[in-house]
């Protein structure tokens, strides 16, 4: 039987240290989890016996947590090391990954987080050869892509293959342009998914980059598998044609995603119908929350006699949402943060001509 790793978690926050200590204690590979409140106290562990990992916070007093990774790197270069931290500085960032740390999460605050959280903390305590990216070796791009736009960063992405270099622009959160082996926008970006090996690394962002691609991250995500899926396909087939080459879309949700600035689209019929969604994790709660929510204003605008109220627009920090009752069915689009109200009511204008069309 193997041994079980060494897991060292360095916080100067007592309460949190057992916080996460007992949410380590969740990861399928049941490593030994020890504690420190600082960064010497770190250090004299590692020194004392051999140990898979480290997770540090970065904020603490006399020795941060930069100064501790800068004299773990030099002492124990073997060592796998993440960064957990409230901090939300890209400089930060920047910084710990060009000293050569394995990952950078902030701390998680839900159990969405939580559960990525394990599985890239599990991953790192994997084996060396198993593929993916350093940092997150059972996990793709597309993870690695989807963790930096959901968490609303505004950064660069540096991938490398072998001798192959490509670069991921992302601005709030969402991706601007892209550029690899000669290409830019969503061919290099194409170019760059289909990878499945290789080392990243996130630089300072550039936020006078031009941006060349328009659709939002989960359009682009969606298509771009797509794409690859059907290259894949037609390789094997021999046709060296994609499957649907007709360049038509699949759904009329998938080109209502299109739009710039759409985060999900559901729609919700009135009777028993079936729901379609499109980048919706849980359609089936988010539909039952629509559903309620159209009853409660109907009965809202009847108490008030004003009639149907066929309408609803909020404005969240992780979210904007439009719900419209429209011919027996009801869409629901959210939006991304970063938009105002006035552009998710020129998006959604825009969003409802071609949903009526």
């Amino acid at each position: 039987m193997a041994a079980r790793q060494k897991l060292l978690l360095l916080d100067d926050d007592q309460d949190l240290l057992e916080l996460y200590k007992e949410i380590l204690g969740q990861l399928p590979s049941q490593p030994e989890i020890h504690i420190a409140t600082s960064g010497a106290h770190a250090i004299s562990i590692l020194e004392s016996d051999r140990f898979g990992l480290l997770i540090s916070d970065l904020n603490m007093p006399k020795m941060d947590g930069l100064q501790v990774l800068t004299i773990v790197r030099r002492k124990f270069p073997s060592l796998r090391t993440a960064v957990m931290t409230s901090v939300v500085d890209e400089q930060f960032r920047a910084r710990a990954y060009s000293m050569g740390i394995d990952l950078f999460l902030e701390k998680p605050n839900s159990a969405r987080e939580i559960t990525f959280f394990l599985d890239c903390i599990e991953s790192l305590l994997g084996k060396e050869d198993k593929a993916g990216f350093r940092g997150i070796q059972s996990k793709s791009l597309v993870d690695i892509i989807q963790l930096e736009c959901l968490s609303g960063s505004s950064s660069v992405l540096k991938i490398t293959n072998g001798g192959m270099e490509g670069k991921v622009w992302l601005v709030a959160g969402e991706i601007v342009d892209a550029s690899a082996a000669g290409l830019g926008g969503q061919e290099a970006f194409q170019t760059i998914l289909g990878w499945k090996t290789g080392n990243f690394e996130i630089l300072p962002a550039e936020d006078s980059r031009p941006r060349t691609i328009f659709v939002n991250y989960q359009g682009l995500l969606l298509e771009t598998a797509q794409a690859i899926d059907e290259a894949g396909a037609a390789h094997e087939q021999g046709t060296g044609e994609a499957a649907a080459g007709d360049g038509k879309p699949r759904s009329k949700l998938a080109e209502l995603a299109r739009t710039p600035g759409v985060a999900f689209l559901l729609v919700v019929p009135d009777g028993a119908g079936a729901v379609e969604s499109w980048g919706v994790s849980n359609p089936d709660q988010v539909s039952a929350w629509a559903r309620d929510t159209r009853s409660r204003f109907a009965s809202l605008g009847h108490d008030m006699g004003a009639g149907p109220l066929n309408r609803f627009d909020c404005f969240g920090t992780q979210h904007h949402l439009s719900l419209v009752s429209r011919s027996e069915k009801t869409l629901c689009v959210g939006f991304n943060r970063s938009l105002t109200p006035d552009e998710v009511r020129e998006t959604l204008k825009t969003i409802l001509v071609k949903w009526e069309s």
